[in-house]
């Protein structure tokens, strides 16, 4: 499938080039995975970007996120066209990742300030999955490879964390689920924006995991502390981004059950 998305591209972004009447540059390599990116200019002179994504489970919604949150934290989107999963964007000016200017514990607020913007539920009748939807997807992948597990018992106690900590309540939101400081831009508009959301309806404790996760380091030299600061940022239950964070360690599927020390990581947070 992958083969066949990349082997249209040239001819879907002629099409879109056509139909928008864009000037395209040359894509963007930094930072860019599952799409095809680049910066455009519009024939009004309006500079923008043309996004073409790989079609593919989590990111299924993520024009009717951008959609939604219109511009509130996070770039807005001017046309797409979703059968080719394509976007054109508001462009960040200058664009610099939040990764590449602010440190860890900055990068924490910054993060923090745009997820409580973007936490919302959207009125009924919405497209939005549960997020229950994407961890029984991604528990089912995991058992597939439970002949690779080197600890069963830490990997389905992390199943069970997963499965319980997903279960829709009515306090859920609309998520970004996939924000980390290499998906928030800086901007002209605002000071950063958020790109790239892979919206599910679920917890809000959730969304602080990404960003965990593109923290190791931290996190494994203190890694309580570490949770305690981020959840105080987001104003969440620090138990539950404890056990969300345990939980992806311990059963999130991987290729590589014993690369790294995930599994250490996770056995320090499960208790």
């Amino acid at each position: 499938m992958e083969s066949t998305w990349l082997a249209r591209q040239p001819e879907v972004v002629r099409e879109l080039q056509s139909r928008w009447s864009l000037t395209v540059g040359a894509p963007f390599e930094d930072e860019v995975s599952c799409a095809w990116v680049a910066p455009v200019t519009l024939a009004d002179g309006m500079p923008a970007v043309l996004k073409v994504g790989w079609p593919h489970f989590e990111a299924d919604h993520e024009i009717a996120g951008l959609r939604f949150w219109d511009g509130n934290g996070a770039v807005r989107i001017i046309d797409a066209d979703e059968p080719v999963c394509a976007m054109l964007l508001e462009r960040c000016e200058p664009g610099t990742h939040l990764r590449t200017l602010r440190a860890e514990d900055e990068q924490d607020v910054v993060i923090a300030s745009l997820l409580r913007r973007l936490w919302r539920r959207p009125a009924s009748p919405h497209p939005f999955r549960p997020l229950s939807m994407m961890i029984d997807r991604w528990s089912e992948e995991s058992r597939s490879q439970s002949a690779d597990w080197p600890d069963a018992g830490l990997v389905q106690e992390g199943l069970r964390a997963m499965h319980e900590l997903s279960r829709p309540t009515p306090d859920d939101v609309l998520l970004a689920t996939d924000l980390h400081a290499g998906n928030v831009l800086q901007a002209e508009r605002e000071p950063w924006l958020m790109i790239d959301p892979k919206p599910f309806i679920g917890d809000r404790a959730y969304d602080a995991t990404q960003h965990l996760l593109n923290c190791l380091g931290r996190l494994r030299d203190d890694s309580r502390d570490t949770i305690e600061r981020v959840a105080d940022v987001l104003q969440v239950e620090s138990e539950r981004v404890r056990l969300w964070t345990f939980a992806r360690l311990a059963a999130e599927p991987r290729d590589d059950w014993r690369e790294g020390d995930l599994l250490t990581l996770a056995s320090r947070l499960s208790h």
